[in-house]
């Protein structure tokens, strides 16, 4: 789960690392897979892809921290993952947060919700 602040999701690798795919490393994992935006599935990736994936994440934490994180580096840096079901989840917990349930269909049309009726409203309104 992320840290508390609903758009932070964190990955334990060598070290708690936030993974954020905004719209700069979106659109470097884009030059990178050549994938175009509507071909990013978390779902469907393999092994190379996923380092791909997951450097263009973590590009934003590595330079505020100081550090030249490379493509190459990618395979020693996951492999400090306590599993890989780790980085799958978190992967695609991030990817959730940056397109808001990335893949889920909102049903368009009038929404099917009751409305709620305004509390009553006693007396006139006006000081007497």
């Amino acid at each position: 789960m992320s840290n508390g602040n609903n758009d932070v999701v964190m990955i334990d690798l060598d070290r708690p690392r936030q993974l954020r795919f905004g719209h700069k490393a979106l659109k470097q994992l884009v030059a990178l897979t050549g994938m175009n935006i509507d071909d990013l599935d978390t779902s469907k990736l393999d092994l190379g892809e996923i380092e791909k994936f997951l450097y263009c994440g973590l590009l934003s934490d590595a330079k505020s921290n100081g550090e030249l994180l490379r493509l190459e580096d990618m395979e020693d840096l996951l492999d400090q993952a306590p599993s890989f079901s780790h980085i799958v989840e978190k992967m695609t917990e991030a990817f959730n947060v940056s397109f808001g349930s990335f893949g889920e269909q909102v049903p368009e049309g009038n929404s099917q919700e009751l409305a709620v009726k305004p509390a009553a409203v006693s007396g006139t309104g006006k000081k007497v």
